[in-house]
């Protein structure tokens, strides 16, 4: 058992993007944000999220993160770049991206 309280278990490629590392592409597949340890409600900070581009099917990277704590990150949704911090990337669940060669 994992120590996340609401582990991911519909496809072995999806992660919240607040475990991400720099570099990280992937696409987002929901947003869940009753477990992240935000100070904004689970409704509010879905709202906000929306507002910012973090819909179903949205391009993401990981573009740059903070020194102390790699916190926050630099995330871009499709073409816009945000500054989020994981506790509330923790609500975007993501699937990484299949890359070929």
């Amino acid at each position: 058992m994992t120590g996340d309280p609401n582990p991911i278990q519909d496809n072995p490629r999806d992660i919240r993007l607040g475990h991400a590392d720099r570099g990280f592409v992937g696409k987002i597949i929901r947003l869940d944000a009753l477990v992240t340890g935000s100070s904004l409600s689970p409704q509010e900070l879905e709202q906000r999220l929306v507002e910012m581009g973090f819909v179903e099917g949205a391009r993401v990277e990981i573009l740059h993160e903070g020194t102390i704590r790699r916190d926050p990150i630099a995330v871009r949704v499709d073409n816009i770049t945000i500054a989020l911090r994981r506790s509330e990337a923790m609500a975007v669940i993501v699937e990484m991206a299949v890359i070929v060669e």
